[in-house]
């Protein structure tokens, strides 16, 4: 009657053996450390990295507790605060300025461990300590840039048509294009309204000359806005991959404010370059009537000539390129790798909008046989990726890139380029720094307020229930055990308001077991045998228990959907609590039940207070 088939009890057993091996790496703590990345996303991670890391280490005489390399970088792991600052500050003066090297914490966790996945759960910035940085984006800086790519598709849509006009020139936030008379100015007028359909024109009269002024209607505006912010973030987000933060917090707040968290992160200007770096793509065509020996060796010494600019490709060969930009990384609206289909060698597949095709197509026809770059800028570094010979005319709004080293890089570059550039300038308006001894005080405090909770209630049932409390005690261990393990595997951000979910499901979840245990106390009183009241009072409390907490956990999806932050982190915790808490009540501790007292043939009588 009270015996579980030998499945159910292995899979107790192996539910439990899975949440300790989970829940163990959360007790090791975590050690300063230094990570090591590339300072440009297109370069390569490889052993090599780690063997000169090593190579520093043992010339310098630092020692370290672990050291490895994984997706992100090579990590360094050491006993204590002044060596990890001494490694920085050696790694930084022996690798230069080609790599990123940040202050992280690391965890303690054995490697054995970390072979199976188990990582401990992420802590926030109230419990972890970190950098908080609330900045704000420049929208009059993401109007300006706008109304400058208008310029260019002004001069390129009045010379496709043939009509002829003085200039095009910016005010602000303003396009002027001035004509001889009005009626190139009303053809003009014609073709830009049918074009920009969201732009405002007006017309003046300057002198002998004509004007005509386009302007950003509100609506076009607030499109503009919104995508530099959503930009921006998703930006922030490729960037600060970098410095190997678990769970950054990057949210909107406002209509032109972005908050952004970086818990474990001790590296405060390092956290501020890298939220500061930019990455575009500009699409230039090459001088080829000035690209002789000695013109080169001039514009590299410096001496470029006039309206050109000097950069170097991959191999360091000097290039000379017009400044005249045919193409930016603004027009572009997806990017992927691949490989070309002839060579095999890693390419990156470019899409670009309606109006960048319409440039790229009058460009390329215009300029055939001759040589187009493509350049990368990032951090303030130029560096022409390739320079193809334009066979012949591209429509279609689909390039190819080539020149890649290998398919990383290829992915590397779609990434740069698909969110790589901060749509608009962005000024740190707050910064605040959360210590890690603020953390540990915070932690200290939240677990203090859990266990004598548990405590509490543990004696509570042990004097009342005696030796069914100590049953239901060892069911609520359980349930603390696996809702510390799920967190753990969802990689879950735990804070301050996730630590009093925590205390508020240990409560919650003690009240199966008081059920289960009134419910067999009455069975008894009215006569039935321990067995058939065990049986019984599990059976017949189910019901109560699955409605008690099917309504609470409605109000923990409800503050799931609806809240945000704290809030949003505290239903987290609460919905997987009354889930582990349900299994541990019901399932497990009826298992421990079966196992003392199922295979008994005859039992008198029950301690259950």
């Amino acid at each position: 009657m009270n015996r579980y088939p030998l499945w159910k009890n292995i899979l107790v057993v192996v539910i439990i053996l899975i949440g300790f091996i989970y829940t163990v790496p959360n007790f090791f703590g975590e050690s300063p450390a230094v990570q090591i990345t590339p300072a440009k996303s297109t370069s390569k991670l490889d052993p090599a990295l780690l063997g000169q890391v090593e190579e520093v280490f043992k010339q310098e005489n630092i020692q370290y507790d672990g050291i490895y390399l994984d997706a992100r970088g090579v990590k360094a792991r050491f006993a204590n605060t002044d060596t990890q600052i001494k490694a920085k500050d050696v790694l930084q003066a022996s690798l230069g300025k080609d790599y990123t090297v940040a202050l992280n914490l690391l965890s303690r966790s054995p490697d054995w461990l970390r072979s199976l996945g188990a990582k401990p759960m992420y802590l926030g910035l109230d419990l972890r300590g970190g950098v908080h940085f609330l900045l704000q984006v420049d929208m009059k800086a993401a109007l300006d840039q706008a109304a400058e790519r208008f310029v260019g598709d002004f001069r390129t849509a009045l010379r496709k048509e043939r009509i002829s006009y003085i200039g095009v020139t910016r005010e602000g936030q303003t396009v002027q294009i001035r004509f001889s008379n009005a009626d190139e100015l009303a053809k003009g007028k014609k073709i830009i309204s049918k074009e920009y359909p969201d732009l405002t024109l007006n017309e003046s009269a300057e002198g002998s000359s004509q004007l005509l002024t386009a302007s950003l209607n509100a609506i076009e505006q607030k499109r503009i806005q919104d995508f530099a912010l959503k930009q921006n973030i998703q930006t922030l987000h490729n960037r600060i991959n970098e410095l190997g933060v678990a769970e950054p917090i990057i949210q909107q707040q406002g209509i032109d404010r972005v908050v952004v968290q970086l818990p474990g992160v001790q590296d405060t200007a390092k956290a501020k370059e890298i939220l500061g770096r930019t990455a575009t793509l500009e699409i230039r065509l090459v001088d080829e009537d000035k690209s002789d020996a000695a013109t080169l060796e001039k514009a590299a010494k410096g001496q470029a000539p006039l309206g050109d600019e000097v950069y170097k490709d991959r191999e360091g060969r000097p290039i000379l390129v017009k400044k005249n930009v045919v193409l930016t990384g603004d027009y572009i609206t997806d990017a992927g790798p691949g490989v070309n289909s002839q060579n095999g060698q890693s390419v990156v597949n470019v899409s670009l909008d309606a109006r960048g095709a319409r440039i790229f197509q009058q460009v390329t026809r215009e300029n055939v046989g001759k040589r187009m770059a493509i350049l990368l800028i990032e951090k303030g570094n130029t560096e022409v990726i390739t320079a193809p010979v334009i066979n012949e005319e591209i429509g279609g709004g689909r390039v190819q890139i080539s020149g890649m080293a290998n398919t990383q890089e290829a992915t590397d570059i779609s990434l740069l380029l698909r969110a790589g550039a901060l749509a608009a300038p962005m000024d740190i308006i707050e910064e605040r720094t959360v210590g890690p001894s603020m953390g540990e005080a915070n932690i200290k405090r939240g677990m203090h307020s859990t266990l004598w909770g548990f405590a509490a209630i543990a004696l509570f049932m042990m004097v009342y229930y005696v030796m069914f409390g100590a049953i239901s005690v060892a069911a609520l261990s359980i349930n603390l055990l696996l809702l510390v393990a799920v967190l753990s595997m969802l990689q879950a951000t735990l804070t301050l308001p996730g630590l009093a979910a925590v205390a508020l499901t240990l409560g919650m979840a003690i009240d199966a077991n008081v059920l289960i245990n009134e419910r067999i106390r009455e069975e008894l009183r009215n006569g039935n045998t321990p067995q058939a009241s065990i049986h019984a009072g599990y059976d017949r409390a189910w019901d109560t228990i699955l409605d008690s907490n099917v309504t609470t956990m409605i109000a923990g999806l409800a503050l799931f959907m609806f809240g945000s932050g704290p809030v949003k982190g505290f239903a987290v915790v609460h919905v997987i609590g009354i889930l582990t808490s349900m299994f541990s009540a019901v399932v497990v501790s009826r298992a421990i039940v079966n196992a003392l007292h199922g295979y008994r043939r005859k039992v008198s009588k029950l301690s259950i207070g």
